[in-house]
């Protein structure tokens, strides 16, 4: 898993946010799209692709898309 497969995943989940906003920097939780529905699909993609089971608790301790990969990396 790299860190430009983790971004696609992540953002491949927003239906109305472009694609290019998404980099390892973006601010996924400050996106207008966001919401505890988005975050249950984000983190059932990423188990669904990469076999991570992240939590709720892993989204709320991040800022960053790259803050969420370094957690799911740990896992």
């Amino acid at each position: 898993m790299t860190l430009d497969e983790f971004v696609k995943v992540v953002a491949n989940e927003f239906e109305t946010t472009p694609v290019e906003t998404f980099n390892a920097q973006t601010h996924f939780r400050e996106l207008d799209e966001w919401s505890s529905l988005l975050a249950l699909s984000v983190l059932s993609s990423i188990d669904d692709e990469f076999d991570i089971i992240l939590t709720g608790g892993d989204i709320r301790k991040c800022t960053t898309i790259e803050d969420l990969y370094n957690i799911a990396l740990n896992k």
